[in-house]
């Protein structure tokens, strides 16, 4: 336990970031094709990085909707038809 405290103290803000973007969209994937709000991806994402986890989320969501791997009607996420393909090219997330 101890472990874990020192690693988080070393990881930057980005790269906690990328971690939370990465549990955004296995999540989405895994879940495909349900669509989920913000609030229920922060319910489900695993993570002790943030003591705010629902900013986390959406910043996470707003990236990868950025670099088209999610859309997002400001209500529901669902993963872009390029991240289901890649996805289904490389076996799967789950």
């Amino acid at each position: 336990m101890h472990d874990d405290h020192i690693r988080r103290d070393v990881l930057t803000t980005a790269q906690e970031d990328e971690i939370m973007q990465r549990s955004v969209l296995t999540q989405v994937l895994v879940l495909h094709p349900a669509q989920l709000t913000i609030l229920e991806l922060s319910l489900r994402v695993e993570s002790d990085l943030r003591d705010c986890e629902q900013d986390a989320v959406e910043r996470a969501v707003r990236e990868l909707s950025r670099d088209g791997l999610v859309f997002c009607d400001c209500r529901r996420i669902s993963p872009s038809r390029a991240a289901v393909r890649f996805d289904e090219l490389l076996g799967g997330v789950s």
